[in-house]
């Protein structure tokens, strides 16, 4: 009897505390950095971009991102970007390719990152690390090392500027290679012996010719 009373008394403990334990819920902290959070996300992209009216762009991407509220606002491009730019008439004026980029909207300004990649139509590959695109400077700048190639030279060098057509360029820190014509000195024409008064008078000077030496000859006599 003092058995069964003892197993009942347990189980209405194990009961009682049961009912004391609330209910857990398995869900997610809320987010409270409003910033980290896109205001627009869209996959498979492939579209134009116009500045001021004039189609300049377009845009290739896996992912786009788009965020107003961080400071400052940007869109980002996390899984790649391939841009192709055009000019006044649209014609390719060039391609860019990156692992990763951030366009900062407000400041018109492209910061690329990973395998940077620029050819244009004049044949010039750029190739870095890093790559900067002011747009309201229209230019590229670069602080890391950078590979140029033309058709005529290839240079290299740890700081790169250039304006937005990739026409006019300069790397400070460099080495390179350069067409023989770019390095050898023009050849100049022999200078001309001056001759004075006194050598060309020795020259015009006459000479006597050798004596020349003539057989003998008898004539009979007459009768």
């Amino acid at each position: 009897m003092e058995s069964r009373l003892s197993i009942l008394i347990v189980s209405l403990v194990f009961v009682l505390l049961a009912s004391c334990e609330q209910p857990r819920e398995h869900t997610a902290p809320a987010i409270h950095e409003r910033d980290s959070v896109s205001m627009m996300t869209t996959y498979g992209v492939n579209t134009l971009i116009s500045d001021s009216g004039v189609i300049k762009y377009r845009i290739v991407t896996e992912r786009w991102d788009v965020n107003t509220i961080k400071q400052p606002s940007r869109w980002t491009f996390e899984r790649g970007i391939f841009l192709e730019q055009f000019d006044d008439k649209f014609h390719i004026e060039g391609y860019i390719f990156a692992d990763t980029a951030w366009y900062y909207d407000q400041l018109k300004l492209w910061e690329l990152r990973g395998r940077v990649r620029i050819r244009n139509v004049n044949g010039l590959v750029f190739r870095s690390e890093e790559l900067f695109w002011d747009g309201m400077k229209h230019e590229f700048y670069s602080h890391k090392y950078s590979r140029v190639v033309t058709p005529e030279r290839e240079l290299e060098g740890t700081y790169f500027r250039s304006d937005e057509h990739m026409r006019h360029y300069e790397v400070t820190n460099s080495v390179g290679s350069f067409q023989s014509e770019d390095l050898e000195p023009e050849q100049e024409e022999p200078v001309k012996e001056q001759k004075t008064p006194a050598d060309t008078a020795k020259q015009e000077k006459p000479v006597r010719p050798a004596a020349t030496k003539h057989k003998a000859t008898i004539k009979p006599a007459q009768p």
